[in-house]
């Protein structure tokens, strides 16, 4: 790759912005098509994947090129400590809706409903592949691929299949929703094909989801506390049905 630079500029608007080290690391790993990496230190960037990716280091190795910090600064919105950024291909609409609609399922799928904090939906994202979720879907306005959900996931997007869709789209399965209101969740076991809804951080769940749940659960909670974060609250219910699925027979 004679500029980098140039080819940057040339697919940044069409590609997936890898923001560090990890998320480059984790994209190679589960299978990304990655067009064009930079790193600062080539040579540093290296040492971490010597030390934290062993597996990826040889790929690592082929697609690094070095630059000059203020070209790195000027491709990124804001620079990483690891001074490493890349592009990606996205994965394709379809491919990721064939595997949310493919049945039998073995893992749930993670409904944001209308979520609002970038960062938050990142956090989820890296939960849902950290327990092999089958994906993670969004409503409402939010594009879970922005870059810095893409950041705060660390790369994991391309371990699980992450859309944003409507309510009349959400894949096949019973939906269980986290509401306050709802039945205790320690009482309830999680098929593997549940479609686990979460309300937004501000307002809950919308009128169209809740329209659509076939069950309502809630975590539980100490008095006078008001609510989890929703990375939290997604995290206690992939745990649930994680340890409820391992100890079946």
């Amino acid at each position: 790759m004679t500029d980098p630079l140039a080819r940057w500029r040339r697919i940044a608007d069409a590609s997936v912005l890898l923001d560090g080290f990890h998320a480059l690391k984790h994209a190679v790993r589960f299978g990304a098509e990655v067009a064009v990496a930079v790193a600062v230190d080539r040579k540093a960037a290296l040492a971490l994947a010597d030390e934290l990716a062993p597996d990826v280091r040889a790929t690592l190795d082929a697609l690094l090129t070095e630059v000059p910090e203020a070209t790195y600064a000027s491709l990124v919105p804001r620079p990483h400590p690891t001074a490493v950024a890349a592009l990606a291909v996205r994965p394709s609409r379809e491919g990721n809706l064939r595997v949310l609609a493919r049945m039998p399922r073995t893992a749930p799928v993670v409904v944001l409903d209308e979520p609002r904090n970038l960062g938050n939906a990142g956090a989820v994202i890296r939960l849902a592949a950290g327990f092999g979720a089958t994906g993670v879907v969004t409503t409402g306005p939010l594009d879970p691929w922005h870059p810095t959900v893409v950041r705060g996931g660390a790369g994991l997007h391309f371990a699980t299949a992450v859309e944003r869709v409507t309510v009349d789209e959400l894949p096949s399965g019973p939906v269980f929703a986290l509401d306050p209101e709802g039945e205790d969740i320690r009482g309830v076991p999680l098929p593997d094909d549940a479609v686990l809804a979460f309300g937004s951080e501000r307002s809950g769940l919308s009128a169209a989801l809740r329209a659509r749940a076939d069950h309502l659960l809630s975590l539980p909670m100490r008095p006078q506390v008001s609510s989890y974060n929703l990375a939290t609250s997604v995290a206690m219910t992939l745990y649930h049905w994680s340890a409820d699925s391992h100890s079946a027979p």
